[in-house]
């Protein structure tokens, strides 16, 4: 962006969480007014805006529910209102309930229904509503957070697998579907230690799962939020001939357990 261009603006779900809000920030450093998705949690969401303003950007909110397709169509009008334009979308926001996966009936319809709803026809919605603007420009940028549970079946219940598996599927049908003007692609999270977990899973399984992570992880650490949200505005605003990807960010995780090298190790003589 040189000096004198409009400042891009962005869009992103599912602010006032951890990741929603590093990705926030880390926007708002990268330049970018921000137009913050959030709950009915107004501390929370003061503080995202606050954190934004402190990165050297603006920042205003919206709010509503993403299951509600005209909420999302308000949502996009209102975030194209405050500075006249949307130039990324990131889609953040997402449910999910820890079911074990054996356990078939504690999974009821209702509840696979609402995750679906949230985590695949919310960024969808959204994605429709901002369309007319992310084209205006011809060179808008769409980034859905998606799960590494979608590529390998694991995860805090089957239905977040399932949502998160036909994200990225829906991925790939918006980067065909809004190309040459807009770009569409995933950025695929592995483990993340952030306070959501934390509090989902209690703190003695919390550190036992960290533990675990970094052990089977080649780069023998887990990720925090900023560091999922640094690989977020890279494909949001830099990576120009990049559409249709799905970017895994899990520190080599996926390679397997078979590549962890022990540190410092030394081979007998």
């Amino acid at each position: 962006m040189t000096a004198n261009a409009e400042p891009r603006v962005a869009l992103v779900t599912g602010a006032t969480g951890g990741l929603g809000r590093a990705i926030a920030r880390q926007l708002a450093a990268a330049g970018c007014r921000v137009v913050v998705h959030c709950g009915h949690d107004m501390a929370r969401t003061d503080s995202v805006i606050a954190s934004c303003v402190a990165a050297g950007s603006e920042a205003v909110a919206v709010t509503g529910d993403l299951v509600d397709d005209a909420a999302c169509q308000r949502i996009a009008t209102e975030a194209a209102a405050a500075w006249g334009r949307i130039d990324v979308l990131v889609n953040n926001a997402a449910i999910a309930r820890f079911i074990a996966h054996a356990d078939l009936e504690a999974l009821d319809s209702a509840t696979f229904r609402h995750i679906m709803d949230v985590n695949l026809m919310g960024p969808f919605q959204m994605t429709r509503a901002a369309a007319p603007w992310l084209r205006a420009h011809a060179a808008g940028s769409v980034v859905n957070i998606s799960s590494t549970a979608a590529l390998a079946g694991t995860g805090s219940s089957i239905a977040y697998a399932a949502s998160k598996a036909a994200l990225n599927n829906l991925t790939l049908t918006l980067a065909r579907a809004l190309a040459p003007a807009v770009r569409v692609n995933a950025v695929v999270p592995g483990f993340i230690a952030n306070d959501w977990l934390l509090r989902g899973v209690g703190a003695e399984r919390f550190a036992a799962l960290t533990a675990a992570q970094t052990a089977a992880t080649p780069l023998q650490h887990v990720a925090t939020p900023d560091d999922v949200a640094e690989v977020v505005v890279w494909v949001a605003l830099s990576a120009r001939h990049l559409t249709g990807e799905l970017v895994r960010v899990d520190g080599g995780h996926h390679l397997g357990p078979g590549s962890v090298v022990v540190p410092n190790e030394r081979r007998a003589d």
